[in-house]
């Protein structure tokens, strides 16, 4: 035999490429999950500081388009 494997040979490899591949995809999912989620911290952490510099110097139209961006922010966060 020149190094010929047995269907039985082929399909557990297979199996366990299957499952390296899974474990690689599902590495990425959560890795995604993080990013998303610091990104979206981060993003209202900013908002937020903004919005009370606007109240601060009462600047009312930055603040009324502020606090659109927010509440959009978190309506696509739900």
């Amino acid at each position: 035999m020149n190094n010929e494997k047995s269907y039985t040979e082929m399909m557990k490899s297979l199996a366990r490429k299957k499952k390296v591949i899974d474990t690689v995809s599902m590495l990425d999912v959560y890795i995604d999950m993080i990013i998303d989620d610091s990104l979206f911290k981060r993003k209202k952490e900013l908002l937020e500081q903004h919005i009370n510099d606007a109240l601060d110097e009462r600047n009312e139209s930055a603040f009324y388009e502020l606090s659109i961006q927010y509440q959009s922010l978190l309506q696509t966060s739900t």
